[in-house]
């Protein structure tokens, strides 16, 4: 029992330093982020759909401070990524065997991909769905169209870092069976509930209109059928591995 809850302390206080270090990094790559914010700004203010906008206003002296702080936070967290789960690797390290150490050190620049890989979507066709929508419906009701900068692009933010966070799945998903947490049959018996939570995220990210539904709706289903498909050929080369070392084992015993 004092062996287990020794071994329980070791486990929180490697946790707690791996914690720490993510932080200390974000925290440096955020003051980067500070110097990279207002080039980011000014030229997102001169794309679509902003340059669209007949001028972006402040509603507070507080507002492009708080511009430079959520650009701030997406640049470092974008570079503190990569080192993140660099160190949720080293954490679990120690509880896989060196085949599945090297197999789960490239899931690292696959994360990345996707993750950058989700960012362009959200921004490239979400996004403008979703703001040209919300003009639309303003037009509609004869409003005048007075937009903060601010609002426009924690706006922007809502869509784009949830959708990133999203196309990491096929990555999560091959780590925990990695792991032995997930396999392909579970995965394929949540199908339905996975399908009716991705719908339902769908729709909340996108305007209120069927179209826009399925082209987001679509791409994270077939994101979760590649997870499935992934999986599957990470638990096919576990079954092989088992099978393997229990033929060695037995010969070995004879």
């Amino acid at each position: 029992m004092q062996e287990e809850t020794a071994s329980l302390v070791e486990h929180l206080t490697e946790l707690r330093k791996r914690l720490i270090w993510i932080v200390v990094v974000l925290a440096l790559a955020m003051i980067g982020g500070f110097f990279a914010a207002k080039p980011l700004i000014v030229y997102l203010m001169n794309s679509e759909p902003a340059s669209s906008i007949v001028g972006l206003n402040t509603f507070s002296p507080w507002d492009a401070i708080r511009l430079y702080m959520q650009f701030a936070f997406a640049v470092g967290l974008v570079v503190t990524l990569p080192f993140a789960l660099t160190q949720i690797w080293l954490f679990v390290k120690p509880g896989l065997m060196e085949h599945e150490q090297k197999a789960t050190l490239r899931y690292i620049p696959g994360a990345v991909l996707l993750f950058l890989l989700g960012l362009s979507f959200a921004y490239f066709v979400i996004f403008p769905m979703a703001f040209y929508f919300t003009l639309t419906v303003t037009k509609s009701l004869n409003l005048t169209e007075t937009y903060g900068a601010a609002q426009y692009f924690s706006f922007m933010f809502n869509i784009l870092l949830p959708m990133a966070l999203l196309f990491e799945l096929p990555v999560v998903v091959m780590f925990l069976t990695k792991l032995r947490i997930l396999n392909p049959l579970r995965l394929k018996k949540l199908r339905r509930y996975a399908y009716l939570a991705l719908v339902i995220i769908a729709t909340f990210v996108t305007p209120p209109d069927l179209i826009s539904d399925i082209l987001v709706a679509v791409p994270m289903i077939i994101l979760y059928e590649i997870s499935i498909m992934l999986s599957a050929r990470v638990y096919r080369k576990q079954q092989e591995y088992d099978k393997q070392w229990l033929s060695d084992l037995g010969e070995a015993e004879a």
